[in-house]
């Protein structure tokens, strides 16, 4: 791996984690919620990274992982891992408080009227949302910084549907926010800073892998990654985008988001 990949890496997990901040934009500069996009995002986003991590990431993951070892083991291995991405993101998720998922969906329409007794709660609210972005932007930003060390490319792609992923995680931490400070710098200010786990996830795991990284390394790691999208699909985005009342948009969604993902690794044959 040469620097200016590393570099590149470590961008786009940058861009990818700071969207949050997007969210945050949106919920405060806006005077009403455009669920249908919301909606339409998050299904593109989920078929973006279904489709990509079964077609493309386990694909190179169990290559590498043969490559290393053999065909029975290096493909018992890239299962493995993926099962084992999805139960670290399961193990996650439980250590999360219910009450301060950030996947709940939230709208503009929630800042409206400020009722004293409920101030103290919706800041604890919002200050437990940005730590449990924080926390789930961890491997996240992982799984963005490993897939463009993999192939530039990909990497793009996989950001992008992360960006558009912590959207609705800016919103979250910035509604109650402003709820109950009634700063719109505060809410901008915490949501975005929620996402900076996410290229803190990426500094980390490429100093503890680098000293050793190899192909086994890296396939286990990748099936991994490819484990943590699809639970993110699955668990997160796909109910987020139902929350907002517009199934069949996020369906549409999710169909174009596969039909994108699968056009572009055509034309790159």
């Amino acid at each position: 791996m040469d620097n200016t990949t590393v570099l590149f890496a470590f961008a786009l997990t940058l861009f990818a984690g700071l969207s949050t901040g997007i969210g945050s934009a949106l919920s405060l500069l806006t005077k009403r919620t455009n669920t249908k996009f919301l909606a339409t995002a998050l299904g593109f986003s989920a078929g973006v990274m279904i489709y990509v991590s079964m077609i493309e990431i386990m694909v190179k993951a169990r290559d590498a992982l043969i490559s290393f070892f053999d065909v029975r083991l290096g493909s018992w291995l890239t299962v493995g891992g993926f099962f084992l991405g999805i139960i670290v993101m399961a193990i996650i998720d439980k250590l999360v408080p219910e009450a301060e998922n950030p996947h709940e969906a939230h709208t503009v329409e929630e800042m409206d009227g400020k009722s004293e007794a409920h101030k103290s709660k919706l800041m604890r609210m919002g200050v437990f949302t940005a730590l449990a972005v924080g926390i789930h932007n961890f491997p996240e930003g992982l799984a963005t910084f490993l897939s463009a060390l993999s192939d530039p490319t990909l990497g793009i792609t996989v950001a992008i549907a992360i960006a558009i992923h912590n959207i609705p995680e800016g919103i979250a931490v910035a509604v109650p926010v402003f709820y109950a400070t009634g700063s719109k710098m505060k809410a901008f200010k915490l949501s975005f800073l929620s996402g900076v786990s996410e290229p803190i996830g990426a500094l980390v795991g490429y100093l503890l892998l680098a000293p050793f990284f190899n192909d086994a390394v890296f396939g286990f790691t990748f099936a991994a990654v490819a484990g943590i999208m699809i639970y993110i699909s699955l668990d997160e985005l796909l109910p987020s985008a139902r929350e907002y009342g517009e199934h069949h948009w996020s369906m549409m969604g999710l169909i174009a988001g596969m039909a994108v993902m699968a056009t572009s690794l055509l034309l790159l044959l």
